[in-house]
């Protein structure tokens, strides 16, 4: 069984129901990674900045190192970066906190937001779903609907019988009950809604989520079409109507696919070529440290020059 996604309660009237959502579909893409024919290894993807781009807005200012363990940390940490390979002529690597979010708004200025300044004006978590009102299950266009769930009830603390209650009524009613929550960071609304045996919820897109058709069907009202047009495309439809089973529909691209992979033999391995390992950056700053200590000390115990020696 999958792992829960939310554990709270639904909620509808006075009654609450601990419950527990579950994804109800698994998507099964085949999905491949990238190799480099001419090495064998993975090709792996960077955080990077380009010498050629502009910048879009005005760098944070930057000091150089103030103290002298500082300076020489900073300029022994270049010193290593520069025998590292670079990614390319023109990229440089950026660390991850380095990097900050920027939005373009309408009138193309571009703003940037901090983590802690997202974080303030977060939704706290949802512990329950507040069914705020009833609607006809065909009110609800299929286009909004934007990932399914299970739901569950939570075992051991009687919430089986008022599960089973909602589900029943939801069932007579022919009714699905819209409500709210936040799902770890985002707020959805969403649509409880009786199956057979179980109660689904799907989240739906918000109203300005959803684009309108209208401006690719202009003109479509002034379609002269005949009764008997009509009639006769009604007729073809009853004579191919049938019912529903998805089992009739696999995905026949991803079978063909995954025996594809099955028939070819596996890539020969390679054979492990021992390489020297790189020090890290700490034991590369320890071993400078050291040298510089130890070239100081055999400074300190040089022999007098003869010139010296003579002029004393």
């Amino acid at each position: 069984m999958s792992q829960a996604v939310w554990t709270g309660g639904i909620s509808f009237g006075l009654v609450n129901i601990p419950v527990k959502l579950y994804p109800a579909t698994e998507p099964k893409d085949v999905r491949f990674h990238l190799y480099d024919r001419r090495t064998g290894k993975r090709v792996r993807y960077e955080r990077v900045t380009k010498d050629t781009d502009a910048p879009t807005f005005e760098p944070e200012p930057w000091s150089e190192p103030t103290t002298p363990e500082d300076r020489f940390e900073s300029q022994t940490e270049r010193d290593y970066e520069t025998r590292l390979p670079e990614p390319s002529a023109t990229a440089r690597p950026v660390e991850r906190e380095d990097i900050v979010r920027g939005f373009e708004m309408p009138t193309g200025d571009l703003v940037t937001v901090t983590d802690d300044e997202l974080v303030s004006i977060a939704p706290e978590r949802s512990r329950t779903i507040e069914i705020e009102e009833f609607v006809s299950l065909a009110d609800i266009d299929p286009v909004f609907y934007e990932k399914s769930y299970h739901v569950a009830p939570a075992r051991g603390i009687g919430a089986e019988k008022p599960y089973a209650l909602l589900l029943r009524a939801m069932q007579g009613a022919g009714m699905v009950g819209i409500g709210r929550f936040v799902l770890r960071t985002k707020p959805h609304v969403v649509a409880v809604r009786p199956l057979s045996d179980a109660l689904a919820l799907e989240t739906l897109f918000f109203a300005d989520e959803v684009r309108s058709p209208a401006e690719l069907i202009r003109g479509l009202g002034d379609v002269a079409i005949s009764d008997r047009e009509v009639k006769t495309a009604r007729q073809l439809i009853t004579a191919m109507a049938t019912n529903w089973v998805p089992e009739k529909h696999a995905d026949e691209y991803r079978e063909e696919l995954l025996e594809l992979l099955r028939s070819k033999p596996a890539a020969k391995a390679s054979e492990e070529i021992p390489t020297a390992s790189a020090s890290p950056v700490g034991d590369l700053m320890a071993a400078l440290r050291a040298s510089v200590e130890a070239a100081k000390r055999k400074g300190e115990k040089k022999p007098k020059s003869a010139g010296s020696r003579r002029a004393g």
